[in-house]
Protein backbone atom coordinates (compact mmCIF):
# COMPACT_ATOMS: atom_id res chain seq x y z
CA UNK A 1 0.00 0.00 0.00
CA UNK A 2 1.38 3.78 -0.40
CA UNK A 3 2.27 5.70 1.88
CA UNK A 4 1.06 9.03 0.72
CA UNK A 5 -2.40 10.41 2.36
CA UNK A 6 -4.95 10.27 0.33
CA UNK A 7 -5.58 13.64 -1.33
CA UNK A 8 -8.14 16.18 0.61
CA UNK A 9 -11.20 16.81 -0.71
CA UNK A 10 -12.04 19.83 0.92
CA UNK A 11 -10.67 23.25 0.48
CA UNK A 12 -10.69 26.00 2.72
CA UNK A 13 -12.66 29.54 1.30
CA UNK A 14 -11.03 31.80 -0.18
CA UNK A 15 -12.82 34.93 0.57
CA UNK A 16 -14.11 37.09 -2.51
CA UNK A 17 -13.50 40.76 -2.53
CA UNK A 18 -15.50 42.12 -5.55
CA UNK A 19 -14.41 45.29 -6.72
CA UNK A 20 -17.16 48.68 -6.86
CA UNK A 21 -18.76 49.05 -10.28
CA UNK A 22 -20.97 50.93 -12.10
CA UNK A 23 -23.56 50.43 -15.11
CA UNK A 24 -26.73 49.75 -16.21
CA UNK A 25 -26.53 45.96 -14.62
CA UNK A 26 -25.37 47.46 -11.49
CA UNK A 27 -28.15 49.72 -11.27
CA UNK A 28 -30.47 47.48 -11.98
CA UNK A 29 -29.70 44.94 -9.18
CA UNK A 30 -29.74 48.57 -6.37
CA UNK A 31 -33.35 48.73 -7.77
CA UNK A 32 -34.28 45.15 -7.41
CA UNK A 33 -32.67 44.87 -4.30
CA UNK A 34 -34.40 48.46 -2.56
CA UNK A 35 -37.59 46.69 -4.07
CA UNK A 36 -37.49 43.19 -2.84
CA UNK A 37 -36.08 44.08 0.75
CA UNK A 38 -38.55 46.72 0.83
CA UNK A 39 -41.76 44.53 0.15
CA UNK A 40 -39.82 42.23 2.69
CA UNK A 41 -39.68 44.63 5.22
CA UNK A 42 -42.67 47.00 5.15
CA UNK A 43 -45.08 44.05 4.17
CA UNK A 44 -45.63 42.85 7.70
CA UNK A 45 -47.02 46.73 8.70
CA UNK A 46 -49.62 47.34 5.93
CA UNK A 47 -53.42 47.50 7.29
CA UNK A 48 -56.16 46.22 6.03
CA UNK A 49 -60.03 46.40 7.64
CA UNK A 50 -61.47 43.31 7.90
CA UNK A 51 -63.95 43.98 9.92
CA UNK A 52 -64.20 43.80 14.38
CA UNK A 53 -63.85 39.56 14.45
CA UNK A 54 -60.79 39.18 12.04
CA UNK A 55 -57.32 40.71 11.71
CA UNK A 56 -57.01 43.55 10.20
CA UNK A 57 -53.08 43.30 8.49
CA UNK A 58 -52.76 43.00 5.24
CA UNK A 59 -50.13 40.01 4.86
CA UNK A 60 -50.50 37.33 7.78
CA UNK A 61 -50.05 33.90 7.96
CA UNK A 62 -52.51 33.38 10.91
CA UNK A 63 -51.42 29.30 12.51
CA UNK A 64 -53.91 29.45 15.39
CA UNK A 65 -56.79 30.25 13.23
CA UNK A 66 -55.11 28.16 10.56
CA UNK A 67 -55.68 30.67 7.70
CA UNK A 68 -54.06 33.20 5.11
CA UNK A 69 -54.46 36.59 4.63
CA UNK A 70 -53.52 38.25 1.67
CA UNK A 71 -55.26 41.48 1.75
CA UNK A 72 -59.27 40.53 0.76
CA UNK A 73 -58.11 36.92 0.28
CA UNK A 74 -58.69 34.61 2.57
CA UNK A 75 -57.55 31.28 2.35
CA UNK A 76 -58.80 28.48 4.53
CA UNK A 77 -56.62 25.17 5.30
CA UNK A 78 -59.07 22.96 2.88
CA UNK A 79 -58.37 25.45 0.33
CA UNK A 80 -54.47 24.59 0.19
CA UNK A 81 -54.57 23.88 -3.58
CA UNK A 82 -54.24 27.59 -3.90
CA UNK A 83 -50.79 27.45 -2.28
CA UNK A 84 -49.55 24.22 -4.57
CA UNK A 85 -51.27 26.33 -7.73
CA UNK A 86 -49.12 29.44 -6.29
CA UNK A 87 -45.92 27.02 -6.05
CA UNK A 88 -46.71 25.40 -9.85
CA UNK A 89 -46.64 29.02 -10.75
CA UNK A 90 -43.42 29.61 -9.20
CA UNK A 91 -41.66 26.70 -10.73
CA UNK A 92 -42.73 27.11 -13.87
CA UNK A 93 -41.47 30.94 -13.87
CA UNK A 94 -38.42 29.64 -12.88
CA UNK A 95 -38.12 27.29 -16.12
CA UNK A 96 -39.86 30.25 -18.45
CA UNK A 97 -36.93 32.68 -16.99
CA UNK A 98 -33.79 30.68 -17.03
CA UNK A 99 -35.35 29.34 -20.37
CA UNK A 100 -35.00 33.05 -21.57
CA UNK A 101 -32.45 34.18 -20.17
CA UNK A 102 -30.20 32.02 -17.50
CA UNK A 103 -29.74 32.38 -14.28
CA UNK A 104 -31.56 36.17 -14.33
CA UNK A 105 -33.42 34.81 -10.85
CA UNK A 106 -30.05 33.88 -9.26
CA UNK A 107 -28.34 37.17 -10.79
CA UNK A 108 -30.86 39.67 -9.56
CA UNK A 109 -33.85 38.36 -7.26
CA UNK A 110 -32.54 35.31 -4.86
CA UNK A 111 -32.49 36.25 -1.17
CA UNK A 112 -29.38 35.05 -1.35
CA UNK A 113 -27.86 37.26 -3.95
CA UNK A 114 -30.20 40.30 -2.44
CA UNK A 115 -28.92 40.04 0.93
CA UNK A 116 -24.91 39.24 0.14
CA UNK A 117 -25.44 42.28 -2.32
CA UNK A 118 -26.55 44.45 1.25
CA UNK A 119 -23.99 43.14 3.13
CA UNK A 120 -21.31 43.45 0.29
CA UNK A 121 -22.21 47.02 0.35
CA UNK A 122 -21.98 47.40 4.10
CA UNK A 123 -18.59 45.75 4.27
CA UNK A 124 -17.59 48.61 1.16
CA UNK A 125 -19.03 51.32 3.14
CA UNK A 126 -16.78 50.54 6.63
CA UNK A 127 -13.71 48.52 4.88
CA UNK A 128 -13.40 50.58 1.71
CA UNK A 129 -13.01 48.93 -1.65
CA UNK A 130 -10.82 45.98 -3.30
CA UNK A 131 -7.77 47.31 -2.55
CA UNK A 132 -8.27 48.27 0.99
CA UNK A 133 -10.37 45.45 2.10
CA UNK A 134 -7.78 43.29 0.47
CA UNK A 135 -4.60 44.73 2.42
CA UNK A 136 -7.15 44.22 5.56
CA UNK A 137 -7.78 40.38 4.95
CA UNK A 138 -4.01 40.35 4.34
CA UNK A 139 -2.49 41.59 7.64
CA UNK A 140 -1.56 39.20 9.64
CA UNK A 141 -1.28 41.59 13.03
CA UNK A 142 -5.14 42.36 14.71
CA UNK A 143 -4.54 45.90 15.61
CA UNK A 144 -7.11 48.56 16.78
CA UNK A 145 -8.20 49.48 13.71
CA UNK A 146 -8.56 45.96 12.15
CA UNK A 147 -10.68 44.78 15.60
CA UNK A 148 -12.42 48.34 15.01
CA UNK A 149 -13.59 47.76 11.55
CA UNK A 150 -14.15 43.88 12.20
CA UNK A 151 -16.28 44.57 15.25
CA UNK A 152 -18.19 47.88 13.75
CA UNK A 153 -19.11 45.25 10.11
CA UNK A 154 -20.05 42.51 11.68
CA UNK A 155 -22.25 44.41 14.20
CA UNK A 156 -24.02 45.79 11.13
CA UNK A 157 -24.15 42.56 9.70
CA UNK A 158 -26.02 40.79 12.98
CA UNK A 159 -28.75 44.17 13.09
CA UNK A 160 -29.36 43.51 9.35
CA UNK A 161 -29.56 39.50 10.38
CA UNK A 162 -32.06 40.41 13.33
CA UNK A 163 -33.77 42.95 10.99
CA UNK A 164 -34.32 39.84 8.76
CA UNK A 165 -35.70 37.55 11.35
CA UNK A 166 -37.70 40.54 12.89
CA UNK A 167 -39.48 40.31 9.50
CA UNK A 168 -40.00 37.15 9.59
CA UNK A 169 -41.97 36.32 12.52
CA UNK A 170 -43.48 39.85 11.89
CA UNK A 171 -45.75 37.31 9.41
CA UNK A 172 -46.83 35.26 11.92
CA UNK A 173 -48.90 37.60 14.26
CA UNK A 174 -50.19 40.93 14.54
CA UNK A 175 -46.97 43.20 14.04
CA UNK A 176 -47.71 45.79 15.82
CA UNK A 177 -48.67 43.56 19.08
CA UNK A 178 -45.32 41.11 18.60
CA UNK A 179 -43.27 44.22 18.32
CA UNK A 180 -44.74 45.37 21.48
CA UNK A 181 -43.81 41.64 23.11
CA UNK A 182 -40.92 41.61 21.82
CA UNK A 183 -39.30 44.34 23.49
CA UNK A 184 -41.40 43.70 26.59
CA UNK A 185 -39.73 40.31 26.65
CA UNK A 186 -43.84 38.90 27.16
CA UNK A 187 -43.58 37.21 23.47
CA UNK A 188 -43.59 33.69 23.22
CA UNK A 189 -40.24 31.19 22.92
CA UNK A 190 -40.53 30.25 19.62
CA UNK A 191 -40.66 34.43 18.17
CA UNK A 192 -36.92 34.45 20.54
CA UNK A 193 -35.88 31.06 18.89
CA UNK A 194 -37.37 31.88 15.10
CA UNK A 195 -35.85 34.90 15.44
CA UNK A 196 -32.52 34.10 16.68
CA UNK A 197 -31.88 31.02 14.26
CA UNK A 198 -32.98 33.60 11.27
CA UNK A 199 -30.27 36.12 12.51
CA UNK A 200 -27.71 33.69 12.56
CA UNK A 201 -28.40 32.37 9.17
CA UNK A 202 -28.92 35.40 7.49
CA UNK A 203 -24.87 36.95 9.26
CA UNK A 204 -23.54 33.18 8.25
CA UNK A 205 -24.75 33.15 4.70
CA UNK A 206 -24.47 37.10 3.90
CA UNK A 207 -21.18 37.51 5.74
CA UNK A 208 -19.09 34.22 5.56
CA UNK A 209 -21.15 31.76 2.78
CA UNK A 210 -21.79 34.06 0.41
CA UNK A 211 -20.81 32.36 -2.97
CA UNK A 212 -20.51 29.25 -1.07
CA UNK A 213 -24.04 29.06 -0.76
CA UNK A 214 -24.70 29.41 -4.32
CA UNK A 215 -22.10 26.86 -5.24
CA UNK A 216 -22.51 23.88 -3.04
CA UNK A 217 -25.72 24.17 -1.01
CA UNK A 218 -28.65 25.62 -3.60
CA UNK A 219 -29.40 22.97 -6.30
CA UNK A 220 -30.59 24.89 -8.27
CA UNK A 221 -27.32 25.35 -10.57
CA UNK A 222 -27.57 21.66 -10.99
CA UNK A 223 -31.27 21.58 -12.63
CA UNK A 224 -30.44 24.95 -14.72
CA UNK A 225 -28.58 23.20 -17.16
CA UNK A 226 -31.40 21.40 -18.53
CA UNK A 227 -33.71 24.39 -18.50
CA UNK A 228 -31.16 26.18 -21.09
CA UNK A 229 -30.58 25.67 -24.90
CA UNK A 230 -28.59 26.82 -27.46
CA UNK A 231 -31.12 29.87 -28.18
CA UNK A 232 -31.29 30.79 -24.34
CA UNK A 233 -29.45 34.55 -23.44
CA UNK A 234 -27.27 34.79 -20.93
CA UNK A 235 -23.84 35.80 -19.89
CA UNK A 236 -20.83 34.87 -22.15
CA UNK A 237 -17.12 36.22 -23.54
CA UNK A 238 -17.25 36.78 -27.30
CA UNK A 239 -13.78 35.17 -27.37
CA UNK A 240 -13.62 35.50 -31.13
CA UNK A 241 -13.38 38.89 -30.60
CA UNK A 242 -11.67 38.88 -27.59
CA UNK A 243 -8.45 36.77 -28.68
CA UNK A 244 -5.84 36.64 -28.52
CA UNK A 245 -5.62 38.97 -25.57
CA UNK A 246 -2.58 40.90 -24.62
CA UNK A 247 -1.75 44.15 -22.96
CA UNK A 248 0.45 47.25 -24.61
CA UNK A 249 0.23 49.88 -26.48
CA UNK A 250 0.75 47.95 -29.90
CA UNK A 251 -2.61 46.06 -30.40
CA UNK A 252 -1.58 44.65 -34.01
CA UNK A 253 -2.61 40.99 -33.99
CA UNK A 254 -4.29 41.14 -30.58
CA UNK A 255 -7.88 41.03 -29.82
CA UNK A 256 -10.14 43.73 -28.13
CA UNK A 257 -9.78 41.77 -24.11
CA UNK A 258 -6.52 44.03 -22.73
CA UNK A 259 -6.15 41.51 -20.18
CA UNK A 260 -6.91 43.49 -17.06
CA UNK A 261 -8.65 41.53 -15.05
CA UNK A 262 -11.58 43.76 -14.40
CA UNK A 263 -14.34 41.73 -15.32
CA UNK A 264 -12.59 39.07 -12.29
CA UNK A 265 -12.49 42.10 -10.40
CA UNK A 266 -16.03 42.44 -9.72
CA UNK A 267 -17.69 39.06 -10.13
CA UNK A 268 -19.06 37.91 -6.53
CA UNK A 269 -18.50 34.19 -7.26
CA UNK A 270 -14.93 34.88 -7.94
CA UNK A 271 -14.94 33.21 -11.60
CA UNK A 272 -13.16 34.23 -14.60
CA UNK A 273 -16.18 34.45 -17.84
CA UNK A 274 -13.83 34.36 -20.36
CA UNK A 275 -13.13 30.81 -19.63
CA UNK A 276 -16.79 29.95 -20.86
CA UNK A 277 -20.27 28.49 -18.88
CA UNK A 278 -19.47 27.66 -15.21
CA UNK A 279 -21.80 26.19 -12.80
CA UNK A 280 -20.58 28.81 -10.35
CA UNK A 281 -21.76 32.05 -12.59
CA UNK A 282 -25.13 33.44 -11.90
CA UNK A 283 -25.43 35.44 -14.17
CA UNK A 284 -25.21 38.98 -12.34
CA UNK A 285 -23.86 40.48 -15.04
CA UNK A 286 -21.75 43.15 -13.62
CA UNK A 287 -18.64 41.71 -15.47
CA UNK A 288 -20.72 43.36 -18.48
CA UNK A 289 -20.36 46.86 -16.60
CA UNK A 290 -16.58 46.35 -16.06
CA UNK A 291 -16.13 45.57 -19.19
CA UNK A 292 -18.23 48.06 -21.01
CA UNK A 293 -16.42 50.55 -19.29
CA UNK A 294 -12.77 49.24 -20.59
CA UNK A 295 -13.45 49.16 -23.76
CA UNK A 296 -15.26 52.72 -23.49
CA UNK A 297 -11.73 53.82 -21.85
CA UNK A 298 -9.73 52.07 -24.53
CA UNK A 299 -11.80 53.49 -27.54
CA UNK A 300 -13.56 49.89 -28.54
CA UNK A 301 -17.25 48.94 -28.81
CA UNK A 302 -18.74 47.55 -25.74
CA UNK A 303 -20.38 44.36 -25.50
CA UNK A 304 -17.24 42.12 -25.42
CA UNK A 305 -18.89 40.52 -22.20
CA UNK A 306 -22.50 40.44 -23.18
CA UNK A 307 -25.79 38.71 -23.04
CA UNK A 308 -25.49 36.19 -26.32
CA UNK A 309 -26.98 33.12 -27.53
CA UNK A 310 -24.74 30.01 -28.43
CA UNK A 311 -26.88 29.82 -31.72
CA UNK A 312 -25.35 33.50 -32.90
CA UNK A 313 -21.85 32.43 -32.67
CA UNK A 314 -20.90 31.23 -36.11
CA UNK A 315 -22.47 33.81 -37.48
CA UNK A 316 -20.97 36.48 -35.56
CA UNK A 317 -17.90 34.83 -36.45
CA UNK A 318 -18.92 35.47 -40.11
CA UNK A 319 -18.76 39.39 -39.25
CA UNK A 320 -23.03 39.09 -39.20
CA UNK A 321 -24.80 40.52 -36.73
CA UNK A 322 -26.66 38.29 -34.17
CA UNK A 323 -30.44 37.53 -34.60
CA UNK A 324 -32.98 39.87 -32.62
CA UNK A 325 -33.49 39.42 -28.95
CA UNK A 326 -37.19 38.59 -29.58
CA UNK A 327 -36.38 35.60 -31.56
CA UNK A 328 -34.55 34.27 -28.32
CA UNK A 329 -37.14 35.23 -25.96
CA UNK A 330 -40.24 33.71 -28.11
CA UNK A 331 -39.61 30.34 -29.18
CA UNK A 332 -41.14 27.05 -28.87
CA UNK A 333 -40.45 26.10 -24.99
CA UNK A 334 -40.61 29.15 -23.37
CA UNK A 335 -44.05 30.11 -25.45
CA UNK A 336 -44.71 26.48 -23.85
CA UNK A 337 -43.68 27.40 -20.15
CA UNK A 338 -45.84 30.92 -21.03
CA UNK A 339 -49.06 28.68 -21.54
CA UNK A 340 -49.01 26.29 -18.65
CA UNK A 341 -47.86 29.59 -16.64
CA UNK A 342 -50.96 31.20 -18.02
CA UNK A 343 -53.68 27.99 -17.55
CA UNK A 344 -52.33 27.81 -13.73
CA UNK A 345 -52.62 31.26 -13.20
CA UNK A 346 -56.48 31.70 -15.08
CA UNK A 347 -57.86 28.54 -13.15
CA UNK A 348 -56.38 29.78 -9.89
CA UNK A 349 -58.25 33.35 -10.14
CA UNK A 350 -61.43 31.24 -11.31
CA UNK A 351 -61.65 29.21 -8.58
CA UNK A 352 -61.34 32.57 -6.34
CA UNK A 353 -64.30 33.99 -7.83
CA UNK A 354 -66.06 31.19 -8.02
CA UNK A 355 -65.67 29.58 -4.32
CA UNK A 356 -68.80 29.57 -2.01
CA UNK A 357 -69.11 32.06 0.99
CA UNK A 358 -70.26 29.05 2.91
CA UNK A 359 -69.46 25.62 2.66
CA UNK A 360 -71.15 21.99 4.37
CA UNK A 361 -68.80 18.64 4.56
CA UNK A 362 -70.57 15.77 6.70
CA UNK A 363 -69.10 12.83 7.83
CA UNK A 364 -71.27 9.56 9.06
CA UNK A 365 -70.87 8.22 12.74
CA UNK A 366 -69.21 4.24 11.82
CA UNK A 367 -69.57 2.89 15.25
CA UNK A 368 -72.21 1.92 15.87
CA UNK A 369 -73.60 2.22 11.69
CA UNK A 370 -77.34 2.81 12.84
CA UNK A 371 -79.52 2.26 15.77
CA UNK A 372 -82.84 0.82 16.00
CA UNK A 373 -84.93 2.96 19.00
CA UNK A 374 -87.24 1.97 21.44
CA UNK A 375 -90.29 3.02 18.96
CA UNK A 376 -88.25 1.02 15.84
CA UNK A 377 -87.61 3.61 13.75
CA UNK A 378 -83.81 3.80 12.43
CA UNK A 379 -81.39 6.54 13.42
CA UNK A 380 -78.25 7.48 11.97
CA UNK A 381 -75.68 9.97 13.23
CA UNK A 382 -73.52 12.46 11.25
CA UNK A 383 -70.80 14.79 12.08
CA UNK A 384 -71.98 18.12 10.05
CA UNK A 385 -69.15 20.63 9.32
CA UNK A 386 -70.58 23.70 8.53
CA UNK A 387 -68.19 27.09 7.58
CA UNK A 388 -69.12 30.06 7.96
CA UNK A 389 -66.72 32.52 5.78
CA UNK A 390 -68.61 35.84 6.42
CA UNK A 391 -67.41 38.50 9.15
CA UNK A 392 -70.46 37.91 11.03
CA UNK A 393 -72.86 35.40 12.30
CA UNK A 394 -74.94 33.73 10.23
CA UNK A 395 -78.32 31.45 10.86
CA UNK A 396 -77.53 28.41 8.79
CA UNK A 397 -80.72 25.89 8.34
CA UNK A 398 -80.17 22.32 7.82
CA UNK A 399 -82.70 20.23 5.77
CA UNK A 400 -82.53 16.92 3.56
CA UNK A 401 -83.50 16.13 0.06
CA UNK A 402 -84.39 12.67 -0.61
CA UNK A 403 -86.28 9.95 0.81
CA UNK A 404 -89.52 11.76 2.15
CA UNK A 405 -90.23 9.80 5.17
CA UNK A 406 -86.55 10.92 6.39
CA UNK A 407 -86.32 13.09 8.75
CA UNK A 408 -83.28 15.48 10.59
CA UNK A 409 -82.95 16.23 14.38
CA UNK A 410 -79.70 18.48 15.15
CA UNK A 411 -78.34 17.85 18.48
CA UNK A 412 -78.75 20.57 21.22
CA UNK A 413 -81.91 22.17 19.61
CA UNK A 414 -85.29 21.34 18.76
CA UNK A 415 -85.34 23.47 15.41
CA UNK A 416 -83.73 23.11 12.36
CA UNK A 417 -81.59 26.04 12.69
CA UNK A 418 -78.15 26.81 14.24
CA UNK A 419 -76.03 29.91 14.36
CA UNK A 420 -72.17 29.55 13.02
CA UNK A 421 -70.10 31.98 14.05
CA UNK A 422 -67.98 34.95 12.10
CA UNK A 423 -64.83 33.13 10.01
CA UNK A 424 -65.24 29.89 11.75
CA UNK A 425 -66.08 26.17 11.60
CA UNK A 426 -68.66 24.73 13.67
CA UNK A 427 -69.03 20.73 14.00
CA UNK A 428 -72.83 19.98 14.53
CA UNK A 429 -73.85 16.50 15.35
CA UNK A 430 -77.33 15.87 12.99
CA UNK A 431 -79.40 12.77 13.22
CA UNK A 432 -81.31 11.63 10.87
CA UNK A 433 -84.24 9.14 11.58
CA UNK A 434 -86.65 6.92 9.51
CA UNK A 435 -89.68 6.21 11.28
CA UNK A 436 -90.86 2.31 11.52
CA UNK A 437 -92.59 1.06 8.63
CA UNK A 438 -91.02 3.40 6.03
CA UNK A 439 -89.27 3.15 3.11
CA UNK A 440 -89.01 0.02 0.66
CA UNK A 441 -88.26 -3.44 2.83
CA UNK A 442 -85.51 -4.60 0.58
CA UNK A 443 -83.42 -1.46 0.84
CA UNK A 444 -80.52 -1.19 3.41
CA UNK A 445 -78.82 2.05 1.99
CA UNK A 446 -80.61 5.19 1.06
CA UNK A 447 -78.98 8.20 -0.92
CA UNK A 448 -79.91 11.57 0.58
CA UNK A 449 -78.76 14.96 0.44
CA UNK A 450 -78.02 17.47 3.37
CA UNK A 451 -78.77 21.20 1.85
CA UNK A 452 -77.25 23.84 4.29
CA UNK A 453 -78.92 27.64 3.50
CA UNK A 454 -77.96 30.76 4.99
CA UNK A 455 -81.07 32.48 5.77
CA UNK A 456 -79.25 35.86 5.95
CA UNK A 457 -78.64 36.00 2.14
CA UNK A 458 -80.54 32.47 1.01
CA UNK A 459 -76.73 31.15 0.05
CA UNK A 460 -76.99 27.62 -0.20
CA UNK A 461 -74.31 24.29 -0.40
CA UNK A 462 -75.24 20.39 -0.69
CA UNK A 463 -73.27 16.90 0.55
CA UNK A 464 -74.90 13.77 -0.88
CA UNK A 465 -73.83 11.07 1.80
CA UNK A 466 -76.06 7.64 2.31
CA UNK A 467 -78.86 6.70 5.43
CA UNK A 468 -78.02 2.89 6.49
CA UNK A 469 -80.73 0.62 7.33
CA UNK A 470 -84.55 -0.53 6.87
CA UNK A 471 -86.66 0.78 8.80
CA UNK A 472 -89.49 -1.64 8.68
Amino acid sequence: MSDNPAPSLYAAREPIFPRRVSGKFRNLKWIIMIITLGIYYITPWIRWDRGPQLPDQAVLIDLTGRRFFFFWIEIWPHEFYFVAGLLIMAGLGLFLFTSALGRVWCGYACPQTVWTDLFILVERWIEGDRNARLRLHRQKKMDFRKARLRATKWVAWFLIGLATGGAWVFYFSDAPTLLRDLVTLNAHPVAYTTMLILTLTTFFFGGFAREQICIYACPWPRIQAAMMDEDTLTVGYREWRGEPRGKGKSREGLGDCIDCNACVNVCPVGIDIRDGQQLECITCALCIDACDDMMEKIGKPRGLIDYLALSDEPREREGNAPRPVWQHIFRVRTMMYTALWSLVGIGLVFALFIRPDIEITVAPVRNPTFVTLSDGSIRNTYDVRLLNKHGDDRPFRVTLNGDEFLRVQLEGTPYETVTVPANETLIQKVYVIAPRGSGPAEAERTEFRFWVEDLTNGERAHKDTIFNGRAN
